[in-house]
């Protein structure tokens, strides 16, 4: 990172918070419910604000096992669970929301050593939860993201639990360090581990749309991008995001569509043109099964109960 310097630009707005150092600006929205803007080295990352994400497409296997029919309401949570609450710390310490006109306390000079902002999202299941995700930004740029769903008696089974980056353009390639191939909790054991580099953004040919694409036990990944949406220029050199797992792997999925749009396509001539890539960095995965698919369910030990609390954390470097 080419940013030295050890503190950060803090700018006040009435419905944002921008922070701002050598070769990258973020804004974080009070509004949308989360970071509207990544933009580094020139490049946006950011075409959407990163929500959690509950629900993977449905397999053969889950349809199968009736998963679909007992876990749906995750597909509606998936969707429009809602930032309830968001909170701010300048150097450790709390500070009133700074929305206007509290905003208007502070000059158009502020600096810090650190900022966290925290934002609470609120489930449409029933009964409802938390997930709480929490950013932290350094002055070299440097993201840590905090990532904590509180377990709710009485939920079904969570198809996956993660936080879900919509990014402007599709991506030209990601490379990864952890198992090769696709991978899922419960089929690891072919997965050898080392680094690996993927072309575009594959898309498992299956008869029907499904899930697909997740790479388990992962150290890092990073994406890798050319095109923007700007019509000045359009092509702009290739240049890489790096999300690396804090204390534990992660897993992640990187695909040109989001759940919901492999979920509604019964052929992959019903999916539409490939425009964005989606990231997903997920601290819990449902395996597959594959016992039969017929009606056998998941081997409990990779099933996730969602009764029970999920954190995990990683950071976002360039």
């Amino acid at each position: 990172m080419a940013q030295t310097n050890k503190q950060l630009a803090v700018i006040y707005g009435d419905v944002t918070l921008g922070l701002k150092g050598d070769d990258f600006h973020y804004i974080f929205s009070y509004q949308t419910g989360g970071p509207e803007s990544f933009r580094i080295q020139g490049k946006e990352w950011l075409y959407r604000s990163p929500k959690p994400t509950f629900w993977r497409a449905t397999t053969d296997n889950d349809r199968g096992n009736k998963f679909p029919v007992k876990s749906a309401m995750w597909l509606g949570a998936d969707q429009f669970s809602h930032n309830q609450s968001v909170s701010v710390a300048i150097n450790g310490q709390p500070i009133d929301l700074p929305i206007a006109p509290e905003n208007n306390r502070y000059t158009d000079h502020e600096i810090a050593e650190k900022v966290e902002i925290s934002y609470t999202y609120l489930t449409t299941t029933v009964p409802e939860t938390q997930v709480t995700v929490t950013y932290t930004v350094e002055p070299t740029g440097k993201m840590n993201v905090a990532v904590a769903y509180k377990g709710q008696k009485g939920l079904p089974s969570l198809p996956v639990f993660g936080l879900r980056f919509i990014m402007p353009t599709t991506a030209t390639r990601f490379s990864y360090q952890g198992l090769s191939g696709e991978t899922y909790p419960d089929r690891m054991a072919g997965g050898i581990p080392g680094q690996y580099d993927v072309q575009g953004l594959p898309v498992t040919p299956y008869l029907v749309p499904q899930d697909c694409g997740i790479h388990m036990q992962t150290d890092w990944v990073t994406i890798y991008r050319q095109a923007v949406l700007d019509n000045r220029i359009r092509q702009v050199p290739e240049t890489g995001l790096k999300f690396s797992a804090v204390n534990q792997p992660i897993a992640f999925s990187c695909l040109p569509y989001t759940a919901e749009e492999l979920e509604n396509a019964t052929h992959h001539s019903e999916l539409p043109a490939e425009h964005r890539t989606v990231l997903s960095i997920l601290g819990a995965v449902r395996g597959v099964g594959g016992i039969d698919s017929w009606g056998s369910d998941v081997e409990s030990d990779y099933q996730i109960d969602a009764e029970k609390d999920i954190e995990y954390q990683f950071d976002i470097l360039f």
